[in-house]
C-alpha cells in the first residue's frame, strides 16, 4: 500500500498530554461534587457559567414562561425535527421484541426488553446551544419508555436557553436542570441534596463532560465514550473541492480540537480541497475554531485505490463518515467501523446532526470499532428468564446440571440440581454426588 499524507494533524503525544490534564481536573471536580453535593455544584455553576439560582431544577411555570420566548418558526422547526427522530426511533423500537421459546420439552426461555428507570440527558450549550442534542437523547429515551428523564443544559448568556428548554420539554423530559459541564453530569450521577441520582448518563459534551462520563461509568451506565466531533470525507473525482472543503469545515467548527479528514484517490481533488479550505476560512464566521481544528487536527490522505481508502477509513473509525464516490453502496457494504454513514453528495452530516431522524450522539476516538451510537436500544436492558413446567424436564435438566457442576468442583451447585432430580424424578442421589 502507498498511503501519502498531504496534510497531517498534531502528533498523538501532544494530544495525550492534553488528555492527561483533563483527566486530572475532572477527577478532582467529581470528588468535590460527591463530597459536598449542592454546595460544590452551586460554586461551579457560579464560577463557570456565572449562574446563581435557588433551584437548578426549573418549575412547570418556569418552563412555560421560558418557552414563550421561542418564535413560531423555531417551534415549527423543532417539532418537525423531533417528529423525524421520534418516527425513526419508534421503528427501531418495534424491531426489539420480547421472546419466549420452548427449547426442550417443558423448558421455556425468554427475554424482556425493560427500559432503564432513570436517565440523565446532557445537552451542551456553551459555545453553541445544541438544541438538537435534546431531541437525540430526550425524544429517544421517551420512545424507549424511560419513566424518569432528567435533562440538563448550561445557561446561555446567564439564562436558560428558550429553544433548548422547549426542545427538552416537548421531547418528554420530566425534570429540566439549568446546569452545565462536569457539575451537571456529576450531580445527576451522584445525586445531591436537591437532585435525585439517575441510572444512566447520555449525550455529547466537551472534553471535560466526556471525561466525566468516562470516570463515572460503573457508578452509572453511559451511552458511549465520546470525544470531540470527528468528520471524514471519502471522495473521488466525482465531486469537487468546494463540496469536500465545506463538509470538512462544517464539522471542524464544533471546537478547536475536532478532527477532520479527507481520504481520496485523486491527488488533484486533495490539493484543491486544501486550497479551498484556506479560501473558505477567510470568510467563515466560525473560522477561529474551525481554522484551529483544521490546522491542528486536519488530515488529507491520498490512496492508490478504493480498497486502500476503505482500509484507512476502517482503521481510523471516525464518528461521521461522508462517502461521495462512484461506488457509495460498495462502501456501505464494506465499511465496518464508524459512527454513522452519510452516502452521496446530496446527503450531509449537518442534516444528520439536526433533523433527518438518525441519532447524532455517536462514537469517537475509534470507539466505532466496538459500538454504534445512541439509539432507542441503548435505553433498554435485555433481561433473560427461565421456567421449567414439567417434572420430567426438571429431572432431565437437573441431571445434566448436576454432572456439569461436579465436573467443575461446585458441589453446592450440584445440590441445587440434585434436589430437583430427587423431588421431581424420584431418584435417590447421595448428597454431594453427581446424578447418573
Amino acid at each position: 500500500m502507498a498511503i501519502e499524507y498531504l496534510k497531517r494533524s498534531r502528533p498523538d503525544s501532544e494530544k495525550t498530554e492534553e488528555d492527561a490534564r483533563v483527566r486530572s481536573v475532572v477527577e478532582t471536580t467529581l470528588a468535590d461534587i460527591e463530597l459536598r453535593g449542592d454546595e460544590a455544584v452551586r460554586a461551579l455553576a457560579q464560577q463557570f457559567d456565572n449562574y446563581a439560582c435557588e433551584s437548578f431544577c426549573l418549575s412547570e411555570s418556569d418552563i412555560h414562561a421560558i418557552i414563550q420566548n421561542v418564535t413560531p418558526r423555531d417551534k415549527e422547526d423543532i417539532l418537525f425535527a423531533q417528529t423525524q427522530i421520534r418516527n425513526f426511533a419508534q421503528e427501531q423500537r418495534k424491531a426489539l421484541t420480547d421472546i419466549e421459546v420452548e427449547t426442550f420439552p417443558g423448558v421455556f426461555l425468554g427475554h424482556r426488553n425493560i427500559p432503564v428507570q432513570s436517565v440523565g440527558c446532557y445537552v451542551p450549550g456553551g459555545k453553541f446551544p445544541m438544541v438538537a442534542s435534546a431531541h437525540m437523547s430526550v425524544v429517544t429515551a421517551s420512545v424507549a419508555g424511560v419513566p424518569r428523564i432528567v435533562a440538563s443544559a448550561p445557561p446561555v448568556d446567564g439564562d436558560p436557553h428558550p429553544a433548548i428548554v422547549a426542545a427538552m420539554h416537548w421531547g418528554g423530559a420530566h425534570e429540566i436542570l439549568v446546569l452545565g459541564g462536569i457539575q451537571a453530569v456529576g450531580a445527576m450521577a451522584f445525586g445531591t441534596q436537591s437532585i435525585q441520582p439517575v441510572d444512566m448518563l447520555v449525550g455529547p459534551g466537551n472534553a471535560y463532560v466526556a471525561e466525566a462520563k468516562r470516570q463515572l461509568f460503573g457508578r452509572v451506565g453511559i451511552d458511549l465514550f465520546a470525544g470531540p466531533t470527528e468528520t471524514m470525507v471519502i471522495a473521488d473525482n466525482t465531486v469537487d473541492a468546494e463540496l469536500c472543503a465545506t463538509d470538512l469545515l462544517g464539522q471542524a467548527e464544533h471546537g478547536y480540537n475536532s478532527p477532520a479528514c479527507l481520504i481520496t484517490n485523486c491527488k488533484m481533488l486533495a490539493e484543491a480541497t486544501i486550497a479551498e479550505c484556506d479560501r473558505l476560512l477567510a470568510s467563515l464566521p466560525t473560522a477561529d475554531t474551525a481554522g484551529e481544528s483544521w490546522r491542528d487536527y486536519g488530515d488529507v490522505v491520498l490512496c492508490d485505490s478504493y480498497a486502500e481508502m476503505l482500509h484507512v477509513a476502517n482503521n481510523m473509525a471516525y464518528e461521521h463518515v461522508q462517502v461521495m464516490t462512484d461506488r457509495d453502496d460498495w462502501f456501505l457494504e464494506n465499511l465496518h467501523s464508524y459512527g454513522a454513514l452519510f452516502l452521496g453528495p446530496r446527503t450531509n452530516v449537518a442534516n444528520g446532526d439536526k433533523v433527518i431522524g438518525t441519532n447524532h450522539t455517536l462514537p469517537t476516538k475509534g470507539a466505532g470499532r466496538y459500538t454504534g451510537g445512541l439509539w432507542v436500544g441503548k435505553f433498554l436492558k435485555t433481561h433473560s428468564y427461565q421456567k421449567i413446567t414439567t417434572d420430567e424436564a426438571a429431572a432431565k435438566i437437573g441431571a445434566f446440571g448436576s454432572r456439569l457442576s461436579i465436573l467443575e468442583g461446585f458441589v453446592g451447585h450440584a445440590e441445587q440440581c440434585n434436589i430437583r432430580v430427587r423431588r421431581y424424578g424420584g431418584r435417590n442421589i447421595p448428597y454431594g454426588q453427581a446424578a447418573e
